[in-house]
């Protein structure tokens, strides 16, 4: 699941696609999922997204395409999640 998750990313992944993909409950998968990886597997999609986020970022690309690029709908939910995750907004993290 895990290698799934890697290779789909910026897609629109929905936990019940990804329980009848593993063959199992919604609730079997965030147990299983939580006990391998340490999270749920929605909040490591997030992080996931935001790892590869970070290094677009760094190779200069805009905001508002990094988020699309990372299966984000839109510049505001990158910045929701980025923000949540790393303490600080996109635009902030690459000023320091």
């Amino acid at each position: 699941m895990r290698d799934f998750i890697h290779a789909h990313f910026d897609e629109v992944l929905q936990l019940a696609a990804l329980a009848a993909l593993a063959g199992c409950s919604k609730a079997t998968l965030i147990d299983g999922f939580k006990a391998h990886f340490g999270l749920p597997p929605t909040r490591y999609l997030i992080q996931v997204r935001i790892d590869e986020a970070r290094r677009l970022l760094r190779r200069g690309q805009q905001v508002a395409e990094v988020a699309v690029a990372v299966g984000f709908a839109d510049q505001s939910h990158l910045t929701r999640h980025f923000k949540a995750v790393l303490g600080v907004t996109p635009a902030r993290y690459l000023s320091v």
